[in-house]
């Protein structure tokens, strides 16, 4: 698969690889119980972000099925880390891919995830030519599938009781978005 062109500039935005540089700025966010109330690991400890982070610096690039292209997602005019938005290569085969986020909860309601996973949305069918992306969640936050369904992605499933995550069962959302619906969105 062709490599995307790093950094992703928007408007107000940049995605760009992960640096070692970030670790403060990224356990600022993954250090918050209001961040990862419905992701499925709890509040992380600086080593715990150090960790995740040191393993994150070489996924630039979506080689072989599996491989994940995380992007730390900045402001364009101050250069502040908000978050990061990830692209999953899952099938070679099916030509599939999953996107997620996760961004400091005081830069939302500004439209910096929408506007990031549209890039990696563009990634994943623009330039990789993926043919189905998929977004999961947990049912319950509704504002992560507010937003997929803003991106143009349809509720597909809710899978009851699928996961056992923290402690008990939850249920699963599934959104998704083909390769000839993201072309009908974006050549109108």
């Amino acid at each position: 698969m062709p490599r995307p062109t790093l950094p992703i500039r928007t408007r107000r935005l940049v995605l760009r690889p992960y640096t070692m540089d970030d670790l403060d700025a990224l356990h600022a966010i993954r250090s918050r119980e209001d961040v990862t109330k419905y992701l499925y690991w709890e509040p992380q400890t600086r080593e715990e972000t150090e960790k995740a982070l040191s393993g994150w610096l070489a996924s630039t690039s979506l080689d072989n099925e599996g491989d994940v292209l995380r992007l730390a997602v900045t402001l364009a005019d101050t250069g502040e880390l908000i978050g990061d938005v990830l692209l999953i290569w899952t099938s070679e085969q099916h030509q599939g891919g999953e996107i997620g986020y996760i961004f400091h909860p005081d830069h939302g309601g500004k439209g910096y995830a929408g506007e990031a996973a549209v890039e990696m949305l563009k990634v994943g069918f623009d330039q990789l030519g993926l043919h189905r992306i998929i977004g999961r969640l947990d049912a319950d936050n509704r504002a992560s599938g507010r937003l997929l369904e803003r991106l143009g992605m349809r509720f597909e499933a809710r899978f009851r009781e699928n996961e056992f995550v923290k402690g008990q069962w939850t249920d699963e959302a599934v959104y998704a978005m083909l390769a000839d619906e993201w072309r009908e969105l974006t050549e109108s």
